[in-house]
């Protein structure tokens, strides 16, 4: 299965949360409300989750292998501060005019 595009939705200025994504995969499944975490000195993603009446919460989709796992966080994690980066940069060139 391959990442065939990673869309960063929303970024968050303050707190923990920095951003939410959406994975497309094989350009035909996707999984969005994937959230960048900043926590514990690393970035990680969750994967999109729901509560159950005890006050957990249980994953609705989520990788099966750590390789795999570690491929999707690395790729969110890369759109993130290329979508950051971009989002500064313009927000300084605009700063110029």
């Amino acid at each position: 299965m391959q990442i065939t595009d990673v869309r960063i939705r929303k970024i968050f200025e303050e707190g923990p949360m920095l951003a939410v994504a959406s994975i497309t995969f094989d350009r035909m499944f996707v999984v969005h409300d994937v959230k960048v975490i900043f926590a514990n000195d690393r970035h990680f993603i969750v994967m999109p989750s729901r509560k159950n009446s005890d006050g957990s919460y249980r994953d609705i989709a989520h990788p099966i292998t750590a390789e795999f796992r570690s491929e999707v966080e690395e790729a969110v994690i890369a759109a993130y501060r290329t979508a950051k980066e971009e989002a500064e940069n313009g927000a300084s060139e605009e700063s110029l005019r």
